[in-house]
């Protein structure tokens, strides 16, 4: 063998080592606080380290916000919570021009940046600010910049968002539109604690000791993991079975099954093939693989695909939701061998 190729393989071993030492223990750390929702805490590191943004829904109580603030403590990154609000508006979140008054006692208009100006945002409950506000993030988390006036501001790397939202409170809460859940990498759906879960975090909350989470990584490090993602190797059958995945949740194409013709309104976009693939090759590095396989591809197509699939009035009023149709494309496509 070629010893820059023997090098080469010995560097991306290495580097393949140094990410399963980092998640281990960012979720060690994370579950010194967090009692249980492995699948919830995967499902964000997965998002970050992917250089993705994530989308938590679940009713209040069960640790969402919780979950993001000891991620911001683990890491060495600079961490901002904005509680969105109807009464907010972009301005609370992009920044804006504020008199101050100088040592000269005069004075003058000075710039103050908003709290997304941050390597990693808590965007809690972001389904109770209005659209014109929640239209404020599309701009960051697209092109992973802001734009003030005729002030543009490049914001910080790494950078993510993790927004929170309540499912069933709607009273004072505006629905993300359709351009906004494309944003996000995954959606993960927060559910209930085990009897003895609630236990451990009665055990934890109503107590005189208090859990510490030690910091594990800085910003350099993130950046490094995800280029050593990028990195990772995608075999032909598993990008194919990728992109017919995707096309299976569109209605009119000859990939899916019949129920998504008759109750899909709107299908995944070619991000969704892009979310799959990244998902998929964060699950190939936490397996120990060094390529992607088709089955790290179908680990990751729930969070990846069930907030890009929109049902149409005929499934809302039969009560099947996007999570079923997504199941059903899965079990309809085949798996190609390699």
């Amino acid at each position: 063998m070629n010893p820059t190729t023997t090098q080469s393989a010995g560097l991306a071993r290495e580097q393949a080592q140094r990410f399963l030492e980092v998640h281990a223990r960012l979720s060690a750390e994370i579950g010194r606080v967090m009692v249980g929702q492995r699948e919830i805490v995967d499902g964000v590191l997965t998002a970050l380290l992917a250089g993705g943004h994530v989308l938590l829904e679940g009713v209040p109580g069960l640790g969402k916000t919780l979950l993001v603030r000891t991620l911001g403590h683990a890491l060495d990154l600079e961490f901002s919570r904005v509680q969105f609000t109807p009464d907010m508006m972009p301005a609370d979140i992009q920044g804006t021009m504020v008199l101050v008054e100088g040592e000269d006692g005069l004075h003058r208009l000075e710039f103050q940046q908003g709290p997304i100006v941050s390597n990693l945002v808590l965007a809690d409950e972001i389904n109770r600010a209005t659209p014109k506000t929640q239209s404020a993030l599309l701009e960051a988390m697209q092109e992973k910049q802001v734009t003030v006036g005729r002030r543009t501001i490049k914001l910080p790397e790494p950078f993510c968002v993790m927004a929170t939202q309540n499912p069933v409170e709607q009273e004072g809460t505006y629905p993300l539109p359709e351009a906004q859940l494309d944003r996000f990498l995954f959606k993960l759906l927060v559910g209930y604690p085990t009897e003895q879960e609630i236990h451990t975090i009665l055990d934890r909350t109503t107590g005189s000791a208090t859990p510490t989470v030690s910091k594990v990584g800085d910003a350099d490090e993130i950046l490094a993991l995800r280029e050593v993602v990028r990195a990772v190797p995608v075999p032909e059958h598993a990008q194919s079975y990728a992109v017919k995945l995707t096309l299976a949740t569109q209605p009119g194409g000859t990939h899916g099954p019949r129920m998504v013709n008759e109750m899909v309104a709107l299908g995944a976009s070619p991000r969704g093939a892009q979310a799959l693939l990244l998902g998929a090759k964060v699950q190939a590095l936490l397996a120990g693989r060094f390529a992607v396989g088709c089955e790290d591809v179908a680990a990751v197509a729930l969070p990846s695909l069930r907030h890009r699939v929109m049902v149409n009035f005929r499934a809302h009023s039969e009560g099947i939701g996007a999570e079923e149709l997504v199941r059903a494309v899965l079990a309809h496509v085949p798996v190609p061998r390699a």
